[in-house]
């Protein structure tokens, strides 16, 4: 919806940033968030629970920020950035424990509008990307995302954009272990990553 901004933090402290934001914004702002990233109860959520920087500081939208740095010494092995925002950070950083140096992770913070400079930067830079969202794929702001970054980045590319989502069910379901068994995790990220980096 054009006219609407909208805002997926990570941790507590882009959540503060971007809610002075939209504060100050004149037009009008969706803040989301994850349930599991309250008081960080899930495990790997840890760095949820982030300081804040300064007092008065205040997140712009459309900036997004790297939540870990990958390696770009060793032009031997390959590398892979991810793109994501929300829960998504999380998964990635759990999932990126098993590939050292070789993940980076860039938190969009906000999807309208979105930090397209820095997106194609990174991917241009890495050569394979990983798109992660806790959303259903199909008509999703990720697969979009991820065919902006195949038709902008085709010449950099070393392989076709991955893309991980929730399972397509009618509703999230209320039982615990379904719900787990619907959204993507650090394992299933795992399995892309290492797909993804041996393409």
């Amino acid at each position: 919806i054009h006219g609407v901004k909208v805002a997926y933090p990570s941790n507590g402290a882009d959540l503060k940033g971007l809610l002075k934001s939209a504060y100050y914004d004149p037009n009008p702002v969706v803040m989301f968030e994850h349930k599991g990233l309250y008081w960080s109860k899930i495990k790997g959520t840890e760095s949820a629970r982030a300081i804040e920087p300064d007092e008065n500081y205040v997140i712009p939208f459309g900036k997004a920020s790297i939540a870990l740095e990958a390696s770009l010494l060793d032009s031997i092995q390959s590398t892979v950035v991810v793109i994501t925002y929300g829960m998504g950070v999380h998964w990635a950083l759990q999932a990126a424990k098993q590939f050292t140096d070789r993940i980076e992770i860039v938190d969009l913070r906000t999807l309208n509008p979105w930090d397209e400079e820095t997106v194609m930067d990174r991917v241009k830079a890495h050569g394979r990307c990983m798109v992660i969202t806790e959303e259903v794929l199909r008509n999703s702001f990720a697969e979009a995302l991820a065919g902006r970054i195949q038709r902008e980045c085709f010449s950099w590319l070393d392989a076709p954009v991955e893309i991980i989502g929730s399972e397509k069910l009618p509703a999230i379901p209320l039982n615990a272990y379904l719900e787990k068994a619907m959204l993507p995790n650090a394992e299933k990220v795992a399995q892309s990553m290492d797909m993804l980096l041996n393409y």
